[in-house]
C-alpha cells in the first residue's frame, strides 16, 4: 500500500518570542463562554450588586491562589517569568479593586437594571472598544488583560469552571485559540516546546510570558484551529510569525540549520556581555535599555546594559482609578533604581495622553488627551501641575538611592521646559521642609525630541536641557503625518525618510554645540543596521529594548568611526529615500562579513 504524504501547511501570525521548535500539536480548546442576559425588577438591583461583589472577592481570592502556586514553583521557572508574573497578578488584583470595570459594572445593573454577568460583559466590552479606539499597540495589548480579568469574574458570576492546561508529552506545541497570560504561565519548557493562538499579539502579556519562559510563539494565527489538529507534526518560527503543519523535508532542514546558527550566534552574544561597547577606532558607546515594566530588570541585567536610558513611568498609571499616590510611585522608581546597581537611570515623566491615553484620563479631561495633536504628555502634566509635582516628589525621594536623569516628554518649546524646572524646584523645597532626604544635586532635567518643533528649535531647548533624547517612533510619525495603526499608510511610515533624518541631525548638532549628552531611544536605535549611521551623526548613547543590545553591542566593535561620519555625511547630502537605503546597506554589509570571517 502507499502511504499518502500529506502536503506542508503555513499559517501566519505575529511572531512574538524568537526562535524555532519542533514537536508535536496539542490543541487545547476552552470553549466558548455563555453569558445570560435579563432585567431585574427594581427590588432586586442592590442584591444584584452584592453578588457581584461577591464574585469580586471569589476572583481575587483565586489570584491569590495562583500567586501562591506561582511562589511554590519558581525554582523550576525562570526568574523573569515568575517576576512578570508576579507584576501581572498584581495587576490584575488591581483591577478588581475600585476599578472602572467594577464601578462600571454596578453602574450598569443600576440604571439599566441588568443582570451582573451581563453587566460585567458590557463594561468589558466598553473599555476595550475605548482602548482600542486609541489606536497604541501598548494600550492593545492590556485589552488582553482586561478581558481576562473579565473572564474570571464571569465565570466566578456563571459559576463555569476554567478549563485546565492538561499534562502534555515532551516536545509538544500547544495550539489554542486563545492563551491567557496566566496559562502561559504554567506551560514547563521542559515539555512544552512552543506555543501559537489564533488570538494575541506582540505587546501582550501572553507575548511577554513567552519570551520570559524562552519559548518561541505566535499569537494573531488567524485560522490557526481549521487548519491543524492534535498529533500533527508542527513547526514554530517565531522569528517569521509561521506555523508549519506537516513541515517538508526541505523546511525540516532548514529548521536544523537555524537551530545550528542560533546556538553558535548565542554562544558569540553571550561572550559580549562583560565586554565594553567600543568603536574599532577607541570610542565608548552607552548601550542603555528601555524599561516599561519593572520585571523587564531581569534581562536588563541579562544583557549587560550600562544603565537605563528610558524608564516608562505610565504602568504606574494606568491600572489605577485614581493618580497613583507619591509613596505608591517613589516605592516601585528606587526598586529600580536599586537593581540597577549604580548606573543611571533616565526616568520618563508621565507620557499619558494622545495614543496612550488611560480611560481614567479621557474621563476627566474629555476627547483631546485621546488626540494625538491634544492634550498629552508634558502639556498634560502642565495643565494637572499636582500630577508633575508628586511624581517630581517621587523621584527626588528615589534618587537618594542611585543616579537619576529627568526626561519630559513632547516637549515643544522653552517655556515648557522651566515651567517643568520651577515645578521640580518647589516639590524640592516642599520635601526639604518635610525633612526627606535628598540628592546633593538635582537630578538632569531633559527633554525629548520627538516633535519637528522641538527638533528644528533644538538650539534654544538646548539652553535650558540638560540632555537631550531623541524619540524616534514619534518624531518619524510627526513629521511624515503618518499613523503606524492605520493599515493604509503605514507602509509610508519609514525613519530613513530624509526629513526625518534632517530632524535627527539638526537635534544632535543642537546638543552636541551645546555640549550636552545626547541619546537616542526609538527603535532605530535597536537596529544595528542603523547603529553606524547614528554614531555617524555623533550620537554615544542609545537605549534601546534589552534583547537588543547584545547585536548593537557586536555591531559597534566591528565599526570604524571615521568611515562611519563619512558615510553619514554621504548620506545626509540624499534625497531619495530609497538611495539612503543603498547607502546604509552598502556600508553594513563589509563590516558584517568582516565580522563573520
Amino acid at each position: 500500500m502507499v502511504q499518502q504524504t500529506i502536503s506542508e501547511r503555513v499559517v501566519e501570525g505575529f511572531g512574538v518570542s524568537p526562535g524555532v521548535s519542533m514537536g508535536v500539536a496539542y490543541v487545547f480548546e476552552a470553549g466558548q463562554m455563555r453569558v445570560p442576559e435579563y432585567r431585574l425588577p427594581n427590588s432586586q438591583i442592590e442584591a444584584e450588586q452584592e453578588r457581584l461583589r461577591s464574585a469580586v472577592v471569589r476572583s481575587r481570592r483565586q489570584l491569590a491562589r495562583l500567586r501562591h502556586r506561582l511562589e511554590e514553583r519558581a525554582r523550576a521557572l525562570p526568574t523573569g517569568a515568575t517576576g512578570d508574573l508576579g507584576y501581572l497578578l498584581e495587576a490584575y488584583l488591581e483591577m478588581l479593586r475600585d476599578s472602572r470595570l467594577v464601578r462600571g459594572a454596578e453602574d450598569r445593573i443600576a440604571k439599566d437594571a441588568l443582570n451582573a454577568e451581563a453587566a460585567v460583559h458590557h463594561e468589558i466590552v466598553a473599555i476595550c472598544e475605548a482602548f482600542k479606539a486609541m489606536h497604541d499597540p501598548y494600550l492593545a495589548a492590556r485589552v488582553e488583560d482586561i478581558r481576562d480579568v473579565g473572564n474570571r469574574l464571569l465565570k466566578q458570576l456563571t459559576k463555569q469552571s476554567s478549563p485546565q492546561l492538561p499534562p502534555m508529552p515532551k516536545g509538544s506545541i500547544l495550539i489554542a485559540e486563545e492563551l491567557t497570560p496566566a496559562d502561559a504561565a504554567q506551560l514547563d519548557p521542559e515539555t512544552v516546546a512552543g506555543f501559537a493562538a489564533q488570538s494575541g499579539g506582540p505587546q501582550g502579556h501572553t507575548a511577554i510570558m513567552a519570551r520570559a519562559l524562552g519559548l518561541p510563539a505566535v499569537l494573531g494565527a488567524s485560522g490557526l484551529l481549521d487548519r491543524v489538529k492534535t498529533g500533527d507534526p508542527v513547526m514554530i518560527d517565531g522569528d517569521l510569525g509561521q506555523i508549519i503543519i506537516h513541515p517538508s523535508p526541505n523546511s525540516v532542514l532548514l529548521f536544523q540549520r537555524r537551530e545550528a546558527e542560533r546556538r553558535r550566534e548565542e554562544r558569540e552574544l553571550s561572550r559580549l556581555k562583560r565586554q565594553p561597547a567600543v568603536t574599532r577606532d577607541g570610542t565608548a558607546i552607552n548601550l542603555l535599555a528601555n524599561v516599561e515594566l519593572p520585571t523587564e530588570m531581569d534581562s536588563v541585567i541579562e544583557v549587560g546594559a550600562a544603565g537605563i536610558g528610558l524608564l516608562r513611568t505610565e504602568f504606574l498609571f494606568l491600572n489605577h482609578v485614581s493618580m497613583p499616590t507619591e509613596e505608591e510611585q517613589y516605592a516601585l522608581i528606587r526598586q529600580l533604581i536599586e537593581r540597577a546597581g549604580g548606573y543611571p537611570v533616565t526616568v520618563r515623566t508621565l507620557d499619558l495622553g494622545g495614543d496612550k491615553g488611560a480611560v481614567s484620563f479621557v474621563e476627566q479631561f474629555g476627547s483631546s488627551v485621546s488626540s494625538p495633536l491634544g492634550l498629552r504628555g508634558i502639556r498634560l502634566s502642565l495643565a494637572r501641575s499636582e500630577i508633575l509635582d508628586v511624581q517630581f516628589r517621587a523621584i527626588l525621594r528615589a534618587a537618594v538611592h542611585g543616579p537619576v536623569r529627568i526626561l519630559l516628554p513632547m516637549v515643544t518649546t522653552l517655556t515648557e521646559v522651566r515651567a517643568a524646572r520651577d515645578i521640580l524646584a518647589r516639590a524640592a523645597r516642599r520635601l526639604l521642609r518635610r525633612g526627606e532626604a535628598l540628592p546633593s544635586a538635582l537630578p538632569p532635567l531633559g527633554v525629548m525630541i520627538e516633535t519637528p518643533a522641538a527638533a528644528l528649535t533644538a538650539d534654544a531647548l538646548a539652553q535650558g536641557s540638560d540632555f537631550f533624547a531623541v524619540g524616534s517612533n514619534d518624531l518619524t510619525m510627526y513629521t511624515l503625518a503618518i499613523d503606524r495603526a492605520d493599515e493604509r499608510v503605514a507602509h509610508l511610515y519609514n525613519t530613513l525618510h530624509p526629513g526625518v533624518l534632517r530632524m535627527i541631525q539638526f537635534s544632535a548638532a543642537a546638543a552636541l554645540r551645546a555640549r550636552i549628552p545626547l541619546s537616542v531611544c526609538g527603535e532605530i536605535a535597536g537596529d544595528p543596521r542603523y547603529t553606524a549611521l547614528l554614531l555617524g551623526l555623533g550620537f554615544r548613547e542609545l537605549s534601546m529594548a534589552p534583547p537588543s543590545i547584545p547585536r548593537v553591542k557586536r555591531r559597534i566593535l566591528g565599526i570604524d568611526l571615521a568611515k562611519a561620519e563619512r558615510r553619514a555625511r554621504m548620506i545626509m547630502d540624499e534625497t531619495d529615500t530609497m538611495r539612503i537605503q543603498i547607502l546604509v546597506d552598502d556600508f553594513n554589509a563589509p563590516e558584517i562579513e568582516r565580522d563573520a570571517g
